[in-house]
């Protein structure tokens, strides 16, 4: 695996002598001092350049940092933004056989002021035209949690409250795929959110959730972080009960301090009637 000195070499390199590319930004965890590097990390870099259309005209340029094992293009996907307007930007993401990945965006030069917003966390590794003289020192203040409004916390407890009933439902149907899709696309992130709010809070809003709450290990007790993790269930009904019940219980706890500490209303009879709701349906089978 090269080391990230000669990624980073590699990468600079191809700016240097390419007089299409103006400038070089590192973004993502490479950038940000508070994260220990390891060799999972990605590259998240950006090109600053000229005649965009003449680098997706030819995809092969980017053979230039290695054999790869996969790589996708998601602006010409179905599912992407499509290319075939005015281009302003395009991304290349790159697994390379040696392990590293690039993540690498195309921005057309004449856009950066209407289509590009600088990221918190970003290096500057070359600038031939002095674009960006003024890059701040890079932090994370653009991932740490936010502290919601209150009618963010009430419809964030509804919708939790609400969609844990489809749930139930699909559970008592013996529906496993519906109940599941239901959680974990639903009612999972309003539960999510409340953990990021109650740890947010506990630690004055300065600090970082993490995509997918990797990092709230580093904030619940030990006690609560494998209570969050016993929501993750199997295949089988009873235990994905098992896991709603555990997730519903904890949702109201951390709600309820949430509410509290930030003067909050909390409607804590609408959960307390849904739970004696779902448990009559689970008794009831």
């Amino acid at each position: 695996m090269r080391s990230p000195d000669e990624i980073q070499k590699l990468i600079i390199e191809k700016a240097k002598s390419d007089d299409r590319i103006r400038a070089v930004l590192l973004n993502g965890s490479r950038a940000n001092r508070k994260i220990v590097p390891d060799k999972h990390q990605d590259f998240d870099v950006v090109y600053i350049v000229e005649e965009i259309s003449s680098f997706i005209a030819d995809h092969s340029w980017v053979d230039i940092f290695g054999e790869r094992i996969i790589r996708q293009l998601p602006d010409e996907m179905n599912f992407g933004k499509m290319v075939g307007k005015e281009v302003a930007g395009f991304h290349y993401l790159m697994l390379l056989k040696d392990g590293n990945r690039i993540d690498l965006t195309l921005l057309a030069i004449d856009k950066i002021d209407k289509d590009f917003r600088l990221d918190s966390l970003t290096v500057l590794w070359l600038d031939k035209d002095n674009l960006f003289s003024k890059i701040p020192v890079p932090d994370d203040s653009d991932y740490l949690i936010r502290k919601p409004g209150e009618k963010e916390f009430i419809d964030t407890c509804n919708e939790f409250w609400w969609v844990c009933t489809y749930v139930s439902k699909g559970l008592l149907r013996n529906e496993i795929t519906y109940s599941k899709e239901m959680l974990e696309t639903v009612v999972r992130p309003m539960f999510m959110k409340i953990i990021e709010w109650h740890i947010g809070i506990e630690n004055g809003f300065s600090v970082s959730f993490g995509k997918g709450g990797k990092l709230m290990m580093k904030y619940l007790t030990n006690e609560d972080y494998e209570k969050v993790l016993s929501t993750y269930s199997d295949q089988h009904v009873e235990n994905n009960w098992k896991a709603l019940f555990i997730m519903m219980e904890l949702f109201e706890v951390f709600a309820a301090k949430v509410a509290a500490k930030l003067n909050f209303q909390y409607n804590s009879a609408e959960g307390e009637k849904v739970m004696e709701y779902l448990r009559k349906g689970f008794e009831g089978r």
